[in-house]
């Protein structure tokens, strides 16, 4: 397989994704791959404190601010009005890994799970128009699919499905 391996999880508002994508991280990190993870947000956000020095080189006009530590770096690129970076640009820019998971970027051809919880924002399935999703997970019975379906909550077999999905072999090694 050319590029990085990578898989979503798609869903409405309150659907279960990110508690999804944190136990995917935590049992495929618990098996040994080395993963990285994209969040696309539909709505303005800041990883940043107002007065921290980092805020404040951004707020002084800097186009990317990069802060560094001992114990990790972060890179904060600032669009000043420039469209939102592609998909792939993102991808490009992550460090190798075994396994990319994606939240959000529901348009993206990538295979993905539709994450589907009774409490959502919308009921309204997006299985049906999108080829990409390749199983459902959810906390309720879901009936008339050809698709897998597991319960939301069932980690170990979302994980073994991703797994051979995406065809993963052994964890790389540091």
């Amino acid at each position: 397989m050319f590029g990085p391996r990578i898989f979503g999880i798609a869903g409405w508002k309150n659907s279960g994704k990110t508690g999804l994508m944190v136990r995917l991280v935590t049992e495929f990190t618990r098996r040994g791959y080395r993963i990285s993870t994209i969040k696309h947000a539909h709505h303005d956000f800041d990883i940043d404190k107002p007065g921290a020095d980092s805020y404040r080189h951004r707020e002084a006009g800097a186009h990317e601010v990069t802060i560094v530590s001992g114990t990790r770096y972060a890179i904060m690129h600032e669009l000043r009005g420039a469209p939102e970076p592609a998909f792939d640009e993102i991808v490009s820019r992550l460090a190798p890994c075994d396994l990319i998971l994606i939240e959000g970027y529901k348009s993206e051809p990538i295979p993905k799970i539709e994450a589907r919880r009774l409490e959502a924002m919308k009921h309204e399935p997006l299985a049906p128009t999108d080829p990409h999703i390749v199983a459902i997970a959810a906390d309720h019975p879901v009936e008339n699919s050809a698709l897998p379906v597991f319960n939301l909550d069932d980690t170990t077999a979302i994980v073994d499905f991703i797994a051979t999905t995406v065809g993963l072999g052994e964890p790389l090694r540091p």
